[in-house]
């Protein structure tokens, strides 16, 4: 079959996106330069400028999109598509097909959905609908109109539109981990503006996975936002937003469920554009680097943060078997092995075997002797079977005021402080991890 040269139906196709703002262009000179009043003429008989107010670029009218031009990643893609009978006579079996296509898939956008199958055009009439589909990929996207028709002779004829387009990435976004001295994980994400022109953050939610749960700390006591009610960003600008992320109490209980739950969560934003524009991101799955577990693991689960001088204060303490073994252990605080470490109290009592993946709690108890902040360190444990010794430094500290401090403004708060897994030192420590 031979295909004819020009076919008796025609296809248009056009985005529909927001109008922008246009603003004339300005350009003024001195009376006494050589073009003197002839910029202002111009300016003055421009259609696009404001009556008295020429110079200050303020536009009044809006300019229709000139090409497809360019999707940000997110943004909903929407087209016209249209097909006309521009004949004198009917032209039956009239069907039309959209496909999307990028680098990687191929969607097909359904036209007149609720219509059961192909249509008779009479004479100038149309055949019309509005496609939607939100990109999801980054690249070259090409959009194939087919319509599908049959002529007076009985001939099955049909033929394609292509329409090319990028769809380019709008946010940067970056994330940092903190693994907290506690089962706790705080997430900092900056996002930064890489479109042309402002946008409005509209929601920034962090949505946890099934092993945690996730507060955010972008609001202050009182419930508002530390953001302005509308947060603008202008081209590359950015800002950032924290989150504290935890394990479910199932996970928090189980050292080698807590080692393996290493997916976060997914990061979901959505913004508009200066006219309104809605886009919508969300990364993929945020992953924590996986937790490095020694044998034992000591861990502050109860502590007053002030506490008098020459005023015994106790504090609870759990340590877990990280181990694959069997473990019996002694447990031993000497002061004396830290001179000048601000407090005394020397005690020692066997925690008695804990198997692999159990814990036990014990009290303990020392009595500041200086005033300021002081650390709590020398707790060592020690595997009676191994003879192997672990010992934690720098796991409490605690803030030792006088005797005649007010009563009314002393008011000791729960400390609570997990130290990391630990063998052969206790210091603390926050690591940023990029990802």
């Amino acid at each position: 079959m031979v295909e004819p040269t020009e076919h008796l139906l025609a296809l248009k196709v056009m985005r529909l996106i927001r109008p922008t703002l246009i603003s004339p262009q300005i350009l003024t000179a001195e009376p006494k330069d050589v073009p003197q009043y002839s910029f202002q003429k111009i300016l003055h008989s421009d259609a696009t400028s404001v009556a008295g107010c020429e110079t200050i670029a303020a536009g009044q009218f809006m300019l229709l999109p000139q090409s497809f031009g360019n999707i940000y990643l997110g943004e909903t893609f929407s087209s016209y598509v249209c097909v006309h009978n521009c004949r004198a006579h009917p032209v039956s079996n009239v069907s039309v097909k959209a496909d999307l296509q990028s680098n990687n898939s191929r969607v097909s956008l359904p036209i007149h959905a609720d219509k059961t199958g192909p249509v008779t055009l009479n004479p100038e009439e149309t055949l019309d609908d509005v496609i939607h589909h939100e990109v999801k990929e980054i690249g070259t996207h090409i959009l194939v109109c087919e319509v599908s028709y049959m002529t007076p002779a009985g001939l099955e004829t049909s033929f394609r539109k292509f329409f090319k387009f990028q769809v380019v990435k709008p946010l940067d976004v970056k994330t940092k981990f903190y693994n907290a001295e506690t089962d706790d994980v705080y997430l900092e994400a900056q996002i930064q503006n890489i479109t042309v022109g402002p946008i409005c953050l509209e929601k920034v939610e962090l949505e946890s996975s099934e092993q945690y749960t996730v507060i955010s700390l972008n609001t202050l006591p009182t419930g508002e936002s530390v953001f302005s009610s509308k947060t603008m960003l202008q081209p590359q600008n950015s800002c950032q937003f924290l989150y504290c992320i935890r394990p479910i109490p199932e996970i928090a209980c189980d050292p080698s469920a807590l080692k393996a739950a290493n997916n976060i969560g997914k990061l979901d934003i959505v913004w508009r554009s200066n006219l309104g524009e809605r886009g919508r991101l969300q990364t993929s799955q945020l992953q924590r680097c996986a937790l490095e577990y020694s044998d034992l693991r000591l861990n502050v689960i109860e502590a007053n943060s002030t506490v008098r001088i020459g005023e015994g204060f106790n504090f609870r303490c759990r340590v877990t078997n990280t181990s694959e073994r069997s473990m019996d252990l002694l447990m031993s605080l000497n002061t004396k092995a830290k001179p000048g470490c601000g407090y005394t109290g020397v005690t020692e009592f066997a925690l008695g075997p804990i198997e692999p993946g159990q814990m036990k709690e014990f009290p303990l108890t020392v009595c500041p002797v200086r005033l300021g902040l002081i650390v709590v360190s020398a707790l060592q444990l020690t595997d009676v079977f191994t003879k192997r010794k672990y010992e934690f430094d720098n796991f409490l500290q605690v803030f030792v005021v006088d005797e005649d401090y007010r009563e009314d403004s002393f008011q000791p708060d729960k400390y609570v402080r997990y130290n990391s897994s630990i063998t052969g030192t206790g210091s603390s420590k926050i690591i940023p991890q990029t990802v």
